[in-house]
């Protein structure tokens, strides 16, 4: 029987990573070095919780709302489907997804490109509200896509987050499925315990079944 397959769906967090305009970028800086005195090397960073591939938080689009020490982990680890949807444009809708529909595991990773983007895009694909809202009426808990959010980039009220916070479903976003056959995993992509966040880094992996 052949070992389980990791395969890592987060991009690589750096100066260069692509940020929504007006978003802390990642930034490192050394408060100590290695030498005579001092026996070790640290760092420290600064950047908005939203760089790289990431959980947010129901606090991120909900005053009043969890934030992300607060939210139940079990959405972020278990079964999941890889569904392909390159080309879909603009919008994934239910149609994009009903192929892939029978029996869906309660997390769904949504492929909406070749190549995530390595540079700001604004014409990214995001998420119609109502296909969140089908993926929910299907047992769904987690949707996930390869793009900076499930919104449009020039959206100012954020339909497709307000769907996720009616239907109490969790978010990833901004991962990397460019090398990720369309199938059935193991996810995890648990996030980091910060108090009073509105959003975690997470290094997001799937393990083959």
């Amino acid at each position: 029987m052949n070992p389980p397959t990791l395969h890592d769906i987060s991009p690589l967090v750096s100066a260069a990573a692509p940020i929504f305009p007006g978003d802390e970028p990642y930034a490192l800086r050394w408060t100590a070095r290695l030498g005579p005195g001092c026996p070790v090397n640290l760092s420290a960073v600064t950047m908005s919780p939203h760089v790289g591939a990431h959980a947010d938080a129901p606090l991120h689009y909900a005053d009043g709302a969890a934030s992300i020490d607060a939210v139940d982990l079990h959405a972020y680890l278990g079964p999941c489907r890889v569904i392909h949807v390159i080309g879909c444009g603009p919008l994934v809708r239910v149609e994009h997804l009903r192929h892939a529909a029978q029996d869906l595991p309660p997390r769904v990773l949504l492929r909406t490109c070749e190549r995530a983007d390595t540079a700001w895009n604004p014409d990214f694909s995001a998420c119609a509200p109502e296909t969140l809202a089908w993926l929910a009426d299907q047992g769904v808990r987690l949707v996930g896509i390869d793009t900076p959010s499930v919104d449009p980039g020039d959206s100012k009220t954020l339909d497709a987050h307000q769907v996720l916070r009616q239907r109490e479903l969790r978010v990833l976003e901004n991962l990397v499925l460019d090398a990720v056959p369309a199938g059935d995993y193991e996810l995890i992509a648990l996030p980091l315990k910060l108090a009073g966040a509105c959003a975690s880094p997470v290094r997001a992996v799937l393990r083959t079944l």
